[in-house]
């Protein structure tokens, strides 16, 4: 047993490990930071009851959320012209935007209304109302169901697996290939699934200092 775990100990798996860990973390930071840019401006469209801009974010929000994951992964690698990393972050981005959006429309609805009021009467645009009083009350509320969404994009990172992408559970799997007895199974899936702990672990810390830290807006 000792030998099979020294075996997957060498230091070219691990650095094989490495390469697959970066992958998983590029793909991560890219959804999360652009979802979260689109998914803003997704909700504050769908939020603002514009005659135009309104059913456009909802149908694009709508659309995507009935959509598979997997399927959006699958059908953008086959119809973009790009490398499969980028197709398979686009469409998570996209996918991901979607529900953001509808946790920024869910937030922006639940700041009382007479905070529009009180800004009206001090001569704010609506721009401004939303900019200044109303988009920072509400992220707070926003941050758990956020912090819940981006965890999921990092677990969901895996799905990139079926179009080729070389993320960390495919260099697992590869890895696998060469190394198949029972004890290496546990031993590389243990590691794998101990690494997405962790970064979740860390995103949900890093989610809790972040509503801790903008408490202030609610009192």
């Amino acid at each position: 047993m000792m030998e099979e775990l020294a075996a997957l100990a060498q230091w070219h798996n691990l650095r094989f490990m490495a390469e697959g860990l970066y992958i998983t973390l590029r793909i991560s930071l890219l959804t999360i930071v652009f979802s979260f840019l689109l998914g803003t401006v997704l909700g504050i469209m769908r939020y603002s009851g514009h005659r135009l801009l309104t059913p456009l974010a909802a149908v694009y929000i709508e659309s995507f959320r009935a959509s598979p994951l997997i399927l959006l992964i699958l059908l953008f690698r086959f119809t973009m012209p790009l490398k499969p990393v980028n197709s398979g972050t686009l469409a998570m981005t996209l996918f991901t935007a979607a529900i953001v959006g509808e946790i920024v429309r869910g937030g922006l609805n639940s700041v009382d209304k007479g905070q529009w009021e009180a800004a009206r009467s001090q001569g704010f645009t609506w721009w401004q109302t939303m900019r200044y009083i109303v988009l920072p009350q509400a992220l707070r509320k926003m941050i758990p169901p956020l912090t819940g969404q981006f965890i999921t994009v990092v677990k969901d990172t895996s799905y990139v697996w079926v179009v080729g992408v070389q993320e960390l559970t495919g260099k697992g799997v590869i890895i696998l290939g060469q190394h198949g007895s029972t004890i290496q199974f546990f031993a590389i899936f243990g590691m794998i699934g101990l690494i997405y702990y962790l970064l979740c672990l860390g995103l949900n810390r890093l989610g809790l200092w972040q509503e801790q830290r903008m408490s202030w807006l609610t009192m």
